[in-house]
This record gives C-alpha cells, sequence and structure tokens, in this order.
C-alpha cells in the first residue's frame, strides 16, 4: 500500500487538469479573501473586536461569495476529479490486471488509492487555510489569536472530510461504471442535484405540508421542515456545520421564535460548546464517506479484473 500511495500521490501532483483546477480554486478563493480583508479594513469601525480571522472566511464583498461557501461549492470537483478515474482508469489502459499480478493485493491498492487521494485534499484545504492566514495578517497587521486558530483547523478537518466524501463517491462510481466519461457524468450528476435540486425539492415539500404560514410558529415550523429535508444533502451539513464553527454568535442551525431567545446574552460560544451543536453534521459526514468507501471496497475486491 505504501507504494501504490506515493505513486498515486506524485501522479495527482502531477496531473495536469488537477493542477489547473488548483489554480482556479486558489486565485478565485485568494480573491475573495482580499476582497473580505479589504472591507474589514474600511469598515473596522463597526467590525468587531474578537474573532476578526473568521470574517476572511464568512464575510461577503460584493458579488462574491464568502471563501468558506465558495470552497463549500467548487471543494466536491476536486474530489470528483481525483476519483473518477481511480479505477476505470485502470481498465481503460488495460494496467490493472498487469498491477494485480504483481505482489499487490486488491485492498493495498484500493486503500492506497483513497488515501493518497485524501492526502492530496488535506494538502490542498490546508495550502488555502496557510494562504489565507498570511493574507489576513499582512492586510490587517495582527496575527490570530488561538481560538480563531482552532477554529480555522477544525475547518481544515471538516473540510478535508466533505470532500474525501465526494472522492469516495467518485471512486465508487470508478469500479461501478469501468468507463471514465460514465464514471465522470454520474458523480457530477449526483452533485449537482445533491447541491441545486435538493434545495428545491425541500422548498416545494414544506410548502405543500405548511401552506401559507400566517404566523410566526407556522414560519419557523415551515423552515424547520425546509431545513431536514435539505439535509440529506452533505452540502447543507457542510455549510449548516461551517456557519456554527466560524461564527462563535451563532446557537441554531435555523430560525427561532423570540420567546426561545430570551435571556439568552449575545456572548460568544466556546469552542468545545460550538463542537457539541455540530458534533451530529460531522458523525453523519464522516459515516458517508465509510459507507461510499465500504461499498467501493467491497466491490472492487469481487470485481472481474481480466482483460
Amino acid at each position: 500500500m505504501d507504494v501504490v500511495f506515493w505513486k498515486e500521490l506524485a501522479d495527482h501532483f502531477s496531473s495536469r487538469r488537477f493542477m489547473i483546477l488548483l489554480i482556479i480554486i486558489v486565485l478565485t478563493g485568494l480573491w475573495a479573501a482580499y476582497s473580505a480583508g479589504q472591507t474589514i479594513r474600511q469598515d473596522a469601525e463597526n467590525m468587531p473586536t474578537e474573532y476578526v480571522f473568521l470574517l476572511l472566511l464568512t464575510s461577503q464583498s460584493g458579488a462574491l461569495f464568502p471563501l468558506a461557501t465558495f470552497l463549500g461549492f467548487l471543494g466536491p470537483l476536486v474530489g470528483i476529479t481525483l476519483g473518477f478515474d481511480a479505477v476505470s482508469g485502470e481498465y481503460a489502459r488495460g494496467t490493472l490486471s498487469r498491477v494485480l499480478s504483481q505482489p499487490i493485493y486488491r485492498d493495498s491498492l484500493i486503500n492506497g488509492k483513497f488515501l493518497a487521494g485524501l492526502a492530496t485534499v488535506a494538502v490542498f484545504w490546508a495550502s488555502i487555510l496557510i494562504l489565507v492566514i498570511g493574507l489576513g495578517i499582512s492586510l490587517l497587521g495582527f496575527l490570530p489569536n488561538a481560538e480563531e486558530l482552532w477554529r480555522m483547523l477544525t475547518f481544515t478537518l471538516i473540510g478535508i472530510i466533505y470532500v474525501g466524501f465526494w472522492l469516495a463517491l467518485a471512486m465508487l462510481f470508478s469500479i461501478l461504471f469501468q468507463r471514465t466519461v460514465t464514471a465522470a457524468l454520474g458523480a457530477l450528476t449526483v452533485w449537482l442535484f445533491l447541491a441545486i435540486f435538493v434545495w428545491m425539492v425541500a422548498k416545494v415539500a414544506s410548502g405543500i405540508i405548511v401552506p401559507e404560514p400566517s404566523t410566526p410558529e407556522q414560519q419557523v415550523q415551515q423552515a424547520n421542515i425546509e431545513t431536514m429535508i435539505s439535509r440529506f444533502s452533505p452540502s447543507t451539513l457542510y455549510s449548516e456545520t461551517v456557519h456554527i464553527l466560524l461564527n462563535p454568535i451563532a446557537r441554531a442551525f435555523g430560525p427561532v421564535l423570540q420567546e426561545q431567545l430570551a435571556g439568552i446574552l449575545p456572548t460568544p460560544l466556546a469552542l468545545s460548546q460550538s463542537l457539541l451543536l455540530i458534533f451530529p453534521h460531522i458523525a453523519t459526514l464522516f459515516a458517508l464517506v465509510a459507507v461510499c468507501f465500504g461499498i467501493s471496497y467491497i466491490r472492487f475486491l469481487r470485481a472481474e479484473i481480466r482483460a
């Protein structure tokens, strides 16, 4: 597995399509962080004195999305790019039977490919975070505190798990279809459906269950139904997790009644409290990764590999 891991890792970082996608995402993400930093500097009087570095990831400047939202939307493309031809490419080139004729077990091959893709995602996400921190220091003129660094580190781990799901899903399609184009189209179709169309389905379903809400209670009920349905998408789980983690003042995932906020001081939550709120989301994302890769693992061990 060690040999497969390093070979696949070298292939990923020498792949032209991955480097092109990486450059596009990094440059656009840095521009979003730079615009947010300029906005913070220009409106420093109205900005909070705590957790300023987190605003580089969450604040919106002009028509640009916040950096965390941008990574949540385009991050899956990195996982799909790394995984859609992990096995189907070997089938197309006729090299899979040659590789497995060597003293390399099937489980070592699939494990090495997945871990190499996950390591590439980790380097990609951590590099963006380090660049944002360096850019923030140069723009704001001071260092992030320990709380901000821990929240950013947790954000990186969540991002790796989130993109790891799309990597595992793309590898699953690569094993099931054995054709590179079909595997890529299948993974992209699932991504578009879970990222866009699930929101539409949730909106329509909540409108049917609670039609024309007239009271605040009914409006909150409709919003909660819409949120519950949209949580079938990993993109929703990621966005809600990031919202709580990078906004320490946030205490709920959806709208709440004014009566529920009575007596609560608007003070930031500690990192441990924020992690308690988002733990079910993180566990669900991790479980999705485990299920997708587990199916891929079993399917590959039973697949026919002879030419």
